[in-house]
């Protein structure tokens, strides 16, 4: 027995009417009674097209200013029935109820309202009752009813009448109840988000609706989607597909960047989510050359970041190495022709986004919400610790080498001087072992560490780190303080002639 069934009315009450009128004119094409109420009624007859409207089927008007419209029994029953139920439908003609094939709804738009700064009372009107209410009904008795439920299937949906001349299937009834369930919890969790700003509910609910499947997860493998919005983060300009490793990469050195914006020419290389390379120079040539030249063995195959355009001469230099990306403000037309030179390299313009303020990372059987460390260390911050004061110049460092340090993961030790990442050790489990790595490193590329800085993620719970430091040639410390036994350290300081200040805040990354 086919499954297919041949509609005879729609129910049509949507805030979006953009794509909306070839629908209303096929389905009158196709016979289909229409229902409607409001806006949406006025838009179909202004097309010339007979309506019915809703208050005619209900016998009561539109009451409290538009918020009480569709909520009735005789519409709602006309949804809700089931015709294969001889009960059902002897009441729908007890009643004289209507039979609703089709429900078309688009919500009012709550998350836009929100977005736009609108006040309380505005938004609290765009939450929208009776819509939603339509929706939950119509995806709920999808044996018997269609419901298309976002401006975002109008077309699909427009589709599908014109390939089945208005007869639908259980698949097709059924792969729309889908969606608008998916419209309905998406509406719903923003609702509540809106009401829990303050995280009294202890609940986590998020909703992203937008993914795109990766060629794999984190190794071949294992399968692996990104939930989000890419295309408002980026100008995808050229390349390849970006991978998971990509993605985890791209957000590490966006997040490392944005520490430098509105500064001078800054530019960044990372590998593995931690940065091999960063150097602030009067042009972002420069900066370039001495990020390279902080490790030029991991740059290969790394992700680059500037916080200005990339010119032709950056390129050309880039160019002679193999990146996966290379992340801009813009590029010049010069520049970006260059760069296109290798067909898989990724080019992407970063465009001015607000990140989310909370990082959720899964963990157990949960997952573990928590602020994002937007706590950037500044110059009020500092307290001097030593005797020794620092100097202009190594101030400037330790803080460079501070917002470097914040982006590294732990336990790290930052090598820095004139605005030049010499090295990082990064990711151990003794701090010892992450400054003496970060030593023999800046070492082996021949850097000079008579008067770079130090910057530490946490404090130092013996005076070890400081003295294999001043051994090395380092001048002054950054770090967060908290140990009961930090006087050890800033003794060796003061005996030593190093200088010493504390921020007061911890910047683990794990």
């Amino acid at each position: 027995m086919s499954d297919l069934k041949k509609a005879k009315s729609a129910l049509i009450s949507v805030f979006s009417k953009d794509g909306l009128g070839p629908i209303v004119k096929k389905l009158n094409d196709l016979g289909i009674t229409i229902y409607s109420t409001g806006g949406t009624e006025k838009f179909i007859r202004d097309l010339g097209i007979n309506v019915v409207p809703v208050e005619e089927v209900t016998s009561y008007p539109s009451i409290l200013g538009g918020r009480v419209k569709t909520l009735h029994p005789k519409v709602f029953g006309g949804i809700l029935n089931r015709q294969d139920n001889e009960t059902d439908v002897k009441e729908l003609n007890q009643y004289e109820i209507p039979q609703i094939d089709i429900v078309i709804v688009d919500l009012y738009p709550f998350e836009k309202t929100l977005a736009s700064g609108a006040s309380e009372q505005d938004i609290i009107e765009k939450i929208d009752i009776g819509g939603i209410s339509l929706i939950r009904a119509a995806a709920k008795n999808f044996k018997d009813v269609l419901c298309v439920s976002s401006v975002e299937d109008y077309k699909d949906f427009e589709n599908l009448l014109v390939e089945k001349n208005g007869e639908t299937s259980l698949a097709d009834r059924k792969h729309f109840a889908g969606k608008a369930f998916n419209i309905s919890s998406h509406y719903d969790t923003a609702i509540f988000n809106y009401f829990n700003t303050e995280g009294k509910v202890k609940v986590h609910k998020e909703s992203i609706q937008s993914g795109k499947e990766l060629r794999y997860g984190e190794n071949p493998h294992q399968k692996g989607t990104f939930y989000g919005d890419f295309d408002a983060m980026f100008a995808k300009l050229h390349g390849k597909e970006l991978s998971y490793n990509n993605l985890l990469d791209v957000d590490a050195a966006v997040n490392l960047i944005n520490e430098f914006k509105g500064e001078s020419p800054t530019f960044a290389i990372l590998k593995h989510n931690n940065a091999c390379g960063l150097a602030q120079r009067d042009t972002i040539h420069q900066a370039y050359l001495d990020a390279l030249a902080g490790d030029p063995v991991s740059a290969f195959g790394g992700v680059l970041i500037s916080n200005v355009e990339i010119d032709k001469v950056t390129a050309e230099e880039i160019h002679k190495l193999f990146c996966e990306v290379v992340i801009a403000p813009s590029f010049s037309g010069e520049a970006e022709e260059i760069l296109k030179g290798k067909k898989n390299r990724i080019l992407l313009i970063q465009k001015d986004t607000e990140l989310p303020k909370k990082q959720v990372r899964t963990c157990l059987n949960g997952v573990l919400v928590q602020d994002k460390d937007n706590k950037t260390d500044a110059l009020i911050d500092l307290k001097e610790a030593t005797n020794n004061k620092p100097t202009d110049t190594e101030l400037s460092d330790l803080l460079f080498a501070s917002k470097i340090c914040k982006h590294t993961k732990s336990n790290t030790i930052v090598l820095a001087k004139n605005k030049q990442l010499c090295a990082s050790g990064t990711g151990q489990t003794s701090r010892v072992d992450a400054l003496r790595h970060s030593i023999e490193k800046a070492r082996s590329f021949k850097f000079d560490l008579n008067g770079a800085v130090m910057a530490s993620d946490a404090f130092f719970p013996f005076p070890d780190c400081v003295e294999i430091a001043g051994k090395a040639g380092i001048t002054a410390v950054i770090q967060p303080g908290g140990s009961i036994k930090d006087q050890l350290s800033i003794d060796y300081c003061n005996e030593n002639n190093i200088a010493m200040v504390i921020t007061g805040t911890r910047h683990f990354k794990h």
